[in-house]
């Protein structure tokens, strides 16, 4: 075959491969309207910058704002309708406020497909968290929790009894606490450790004896456990790779740099995943399993 006649063969065989294979998908599980003041606008830019594919947006409850501004369930369903190629929703209500069925089960009802983010003052063991958990299974969806130590979800270590009370809710762990723990020696004061990770500690133990525990790669707390030691975060990624589920939770507008750590983690997910059919699962199979994206 002549040499011009072969680089052509080449590169039309090249152009046609790229074609028969997927775009990548990358589903966002974590981020908030009004996010300090980000814009809707600045939102949408900053997660085309990144690539996402659908957005779940996660409401704060009428009070407290999730400590991040962040506004409530009719300011997610105004966005969502505007935008329902770009967005859906969670439902979201103060746990233990009275109402907190009757609210979080009429966004249920107008299309929202979990409850969270559920970053309230609650004690893993208290009524409280039955009560999210028996709303969540009445009506078949998971809850997304933000685990920090001595203020939201707390005695994280006992979370196992909610898991093995309730095995048909799917529970998503997030924050500081949650991700600090992938390490057995975890100091719980410490809520960014930065030493090496001793493998064992009770967030891998939960991903791997409850099939209903999974975990949100958002934020800096996420980003943090993948960072601060490779060859752990290596190992982590490959043995949880069916648990682990990519949000952003940043509230940046560039969608880029070093201030918008949900792009870094998007980066450390295709570094970090053992193969492409991981990577997969992470960005996008595994949401869809855990909820109606």
């Amino acid at each position: 075959m002549p040499l011009h006649t072969r680089r052509a063969f080449l590169a039309s065989a090249s152009a046609a491969t790229a074609l028969a294979q997927p775009a990548e998908t990358i589903i966002d599980i974590h981020q908030h309207t009004d996010y300090v003041g980000r814009s809707d606008e600045a939102l949408i830019a900053h997660q085309d910058k990144m690539g996402i594919a659908k957005t779940v947006l996660l409401p704060a409850g009428s009070r407290y704002g999730l400590e991040a501004e962040a506004t409530g369930n009719d300011r997610c369903l105004e966005l969502v309708r505007r935008y329902p190629a770009k967005f859906t929703m969670f439902a979201n209500e103060v746990p233990y406020d009275d109402n907190f069925g009757q609210v979080v089960e009429k966004y249920l009802k107008l299309g929202a497909i979990g409850i969270g983010e559920q970053k309230f003052f609650v004690d893993v063991l208290s009524p409280v968290m039955d009560k999210i958990a028996t709303v969540a299974q009445a009506n078949g969806v998971p809850v997304l929790l933000h685990f920090q130590h001595e203020r939201y979800n707390v005695n994280y270590d006992q979370f196992h009894r909610v898991l093995a009370k309730y095995p048909r809710v799917n529970f998503i762990g997030h924050a500081q606490t949650f991700w600090a723990n992938v390490d057995s020696q975890q100091i719980q004061e410490i809520l960014y450790p930065k030493w090496k990770v001793t493998a064992g500690g009770w967030t891998d133990r939960f991903l791997r004896d409850y099939p209903n525990m999974f975990a949100d790669l958002s934020a800096g707390s996420g980003l943090n456990s993948m960072t601060r030691d490779l060859d752990h975060a290596r190992a982590f990624v490959a043995r949880h790779q069916d648990k682990l589920i990519y949000g952003s939770d940043c509230n940046d507008s560039m969608g880029a740099g070093e201030k918008c750590s949900g792009s870094q983690q998007i980066a450390m997910m295709r570094k970090l995943a053992p193969n492409p059919a991981a990577l997969r699962k992470i960005f996008e199979l595994n949401a869809k399993k855990v909820m109606k994206v």
